[in-house]
């Protein structure tokens, strides 16, 4: 009798782990609002340095940029409760936050220099062709300001972004969590408003 035929070794095959699905922003910051220590950990991780990267833009001081960056996510944690995911994403939500801190202390800077000027004109003679260099810059900053605060809220942050943040349509769109499409509708638009109110042409 032939003895059976031993079966044939098999075969270890490596099986990957499971992949694990990437953190949901929406649902960390819904438990951040709840308190949830852990989730917002879980929220710095996944968006501080992209905060970080869009403040940069605006500040380009580094040091600044990451005071600025503590700052939001310090705010991030004490008023998650005010996002509503109906009116957007949570990161677009968290990036509003950044580029609105980093547009208020460029103005605060801008404040302090303007101060530096004021004492140094009162207590230093300065040339009549200065006065007027400051003057005009001063009433052009007042201009673009009245200008930007004319356009709706997704039209002026997208222009800020594009034009003071440095970003493309697409980094805009991502980082406002709005289509593409969208994005360059509103701009398109908003320029438009931007030259009939300061009169000049793009």
């Amino acid at each position: 009798m032939r003895p059976e035929p031993e079966p044939p070794a098999q075969r270890l095959v490596a099986v990957p782990p499971p992949q694990q699905r990437p953190p949901d922003a929406n649902d960390l910051l819904a438990r951040v609002a709840r308190g949830d220590e852990r989730a917002f950990a879980e929220l710095y991780d996944l968006v501080s340095a992209r905060v970080y990267g869009l403040i940069r833009r605006v500040l380009r001081d580094p040091a600044q940029s990451e005071e600025v960056t503590q700052e939001v996510m310090v705010e991030v944690w004490r008023t998650a409760g005010r996002f509503d995911a109906s009116r957007g994403s949570a990161t677009a939500w968290v990036f509003t936050i950044a580029h609105r801190r980093a547009v208020d202390r460029v103005r605060a800077e801008q404040a302090g220099v303007e101060r530096v000027k004021r004492v140094a004109a009162v207590s230093a003679e300065t040339p009549y062709d200065d006065v007027v260099e400051a003057a005009t810059a001063r009433i052009e900053q007042q201009q673009v300001r009245r200008c930007l605060d004319g356009l709706t809220e997704l039209q002026r942050e997208a222009i800020t972004l594009a034009y003071y943040g440095g970003n493309s349509y697409r980094e805009v769109a991502d980082l406002l969590g709005t289509p593409l499409p969208t994005i360059k509708t509103r701009m398109r638009d908003g320029l438009i408003r931007m030259r009939d109110c300061l009169g000049v042409t793009f």
